[in-house]
């Protein structure tokens, strides 16, 4: 199994954004710090959602867990249901990137132990052009 830590972030609401994603205990590159452009930080979280879920579908992993500490993401993804767009659309992306592994399930935790993929996520901010 695959811990995939995942993190948004962004400048203003909405603001310049920021996806951070931190793969645990894999050989390749584990951090990605991907630049989302303007958005507000819900939209950014359900980004760094659906591109750590690209990433593990190209490296080819079967089984993960990711981890977040957004209550929205992990509610949304739990009860299968968001109110309004965008996230309905990103969510409806999310739950089909999902359905490509033998094992999927997000898991909300503290802030505290997200604080690799909150960097990341800081970080990918900065990047945006």
């Amino acid at each position: 199994m695959i811990e995939v830590y995942i993190d948004g972030a962004s400048k203003g609401d909405p603001g310049l954004s920021g996806a951070g994603i931190f793969f645990k205990n894999v050989q390749e590159d584990s951090k990605f710090k991907i630049p989302l452009g303007n958005m507000n930080n819900h939209e950014a979280e359900f980004q760094a959602l659906i591109h750590a879920l690209k990433i593990a579908k190209e490296r080819n992993y079967s089984i993960l867990s990711i981890r977040t500490d957004s209550q929205a993401v992990d509610q949304a993804i739990s009860k299968q249901f968001a109110k309004r767009e965008p996230y309905k659309s990103l969510l409806v992306e999310a739950l089909k990137l999902m359905e490509q592994f033998d094992l999927c399930f997000v898991k909300w935790i503290p802030a505290k132990e997200n604080r690799v993929a909150d960097q990341l996520a800081r970080e990918a901010i900065h990047l945006n052009k």
